[in-house]
């Protein structure tokens, strides 16, 4: 189920939301946050319901361990056995065919004729971030940073709340533990309006923004190697837009949902574009992921502490684990790897590069993640290598269909992305004035009559 469609805007929100709002209690609303979330997940494949509860159920056994138990050795044990199971379960789903593939080509290369399975594995969509939720739930915690709960129906609406479920963003129990603890007492109307404007403008960002750009980039780069000098930059900016768009858009559209239900979701996407060196960008860019990285990889890791040496492989290991998290496959792979050098470089020259303009540092970083995201697109070297070939040399060839359409489109998306107010930013400071309430209001109507005509598009995340 899509947020951007009509079975849920006009049948699963209307009747969870209402249903929600006249249960008289904080364990009733749980188990139906629960309830509706194993409903919206089990639209795709009901069957990886059965995985979510497993996991569900393991880390929730793992937190009545760490109340239950003070020794070091038993706790260990209940840190470690859970995250293996949780990790054994996200391998296997997404990483064994990666790792059979590698080891076959690996063979080959060696000159040896080896014969190796490849299974016919369904992905279940959304496992890496729910892994996240039930990993940081374990480790935190472990650590003491929150008091596990001893009710099973509030972690279980914790790890299915369906406004963040498939795509993030990565929410910590911490973040939410207050507002799940206060769900029995909570004001309808307190966020009531700020939910809908929040919803309204991921909605916009998706289906006007990001679907328009998508219907120009993929027809592009479905045929990359066609594409001329120009085609091909047009259609890598096309998807540096594309992609902040569609998952700023399921994010703004996550927070919202949130406040319609009681609980505030943290901020996802602070402007990353406008960001003028490559820690800057991982501040604004998929915050809920680059903290989870920091606090659970880089910091155990050693962080800092340990030297210049250790930490430029710190942020290297980080990074790569950052870039196969998002997919099993070696593009991934490289785009980690590229985005642990822009850090370690950036670290190492920072006393030359901080003091230059604001807009040369912000022109060069915008730069520096773009031609990253040829990695990010890329479905092989193949692809990648081409796509930088005919960007970095003169060549003919076609060009992005319709240019005058896609240039105006652009200059939109450029616009808001790289000097205009995020989600937060409309939200906080920009609502207000009744002209742009009613550009809104006029935005939601597009949105929904572009929808009526051309149906959903998946959000991109969701592959990962």
């Amino acid at each position: 189920m899509l947020f951007n469609s009509f079975v849920f805007l006009l049948a699963f929100l209307p009747v969870t939301y209402a249903v929600f709002w006249l249960l008289p209690s904080a364990k009733s609303r749980y188990v139906w946050l629960a309830l509706t979330g194993y409903v919206f997940y089990g639209y795709w494949n009901p069957r990886f319901c059965l995985l979510m509860a497993f996991s569900t159920v393991v880390s929730f056994s793992a937190g009545l361990g760490f109340l239950r138990w003070s020794d070091a050795r038993r706790r260990r044990l209940c840190l470690i056995i859970p995250i293996v199971v949780d990790l054994s379960l996200l391998g296997f789903f997404k990483y064994s065919n990666f790792a059979l593939d590698t080891a076959r080509g690996v063979a080959n290369l060696f000159g040896w004729n080896a014969q190796v399975v490849h299974f016919d594995i369904v992905l279940p969509i959304g496992i890496s971030f729910y892994t996240f939720h039930t990993i940081s739930y374990i480790v935190d915690s472990y650590r003491g940073t929150i008091k596990p709960t001893r009710n099973f129906f509030e972690f279980a609406a914790y790890v299915s709340l369906f406004s963040q479920l498939v795509a993030g963003p990565i929410v910590r129990f911490r973040q939410i533990e207050e507002d799940l603890e206060n769900l029995g007492t909570a004001d309808r109307t307190r966020w009531l309006e700020r939910g809908v404007r929040f919803f309204i403008i991921g909605l916009v960002e998706k289906v006007i923004i990001a679907d328009y750009l998508a219907y120009f980039v993929d027809s592009a780069l479905a045929h990359y190697a066609t594409l001329s000098t120009v085609g091909t930059w047009a259609a890598v900016l096309g998807y540096t837009f594309q992609l902040y768009f569609d998952f700023s858009g399921y994010s703004s559209m996550a927070v919202g949902l949130g406040y319609l239900f009681g609980l505030r979701i943290p901020q996802n996407f602070n402007s990353p574009y406008k960001s003028v060196d490559p820690s800057d960008f991982w501040r604004r860019w998929h915050i809920s992921l680059s903290t989870c990285l920091r606090d659970y990889v880089y910091i155990p890791l050693g962080g800092n502490r340990g030297g210049e040496g250790l930490t430029y492989r710190n942020l290297l290991l980080t990074m790569l684990i950052g870039g196969l998290w998002h997919g099993a496959s070696w593009t991934f792979v490289i785009w980690g790897a590229y985005h642990g050098l822009l850090l370690a470089a950036h670290r190492q020259f920072a006393r030359y590069w901080d003091p230059l303009p604001a807009l040369t540092r912000r022109s060069a970083t915008f730069l520096a993640v773009t031609l990253g995201w040829v990695w990010f697109r890329a479905t092989s070297f193949r692809m990648a290598t081409t796509l930088f070939a005919n960007m970095f040399r003169p060549v003919g060839g076609e060009t992005i269909a319709q240019p005058a359409v896609f240039a105006l489109l652009m200059v939109i998306a450029a616009k808001w992305a790289c000097s205009g107010p995020n989600a937060f930013d409309i939200e906080n400071h920009w609502v207000d004035r009744p002209q742009r309430r009613a550009l809104l209001a006029a935005a939601l109507g597009a949105s929904l009559a572009i929808m009526a005509g051309a149906g959903s598009s998946p959000f991109l995340y969701f592959q990962f």
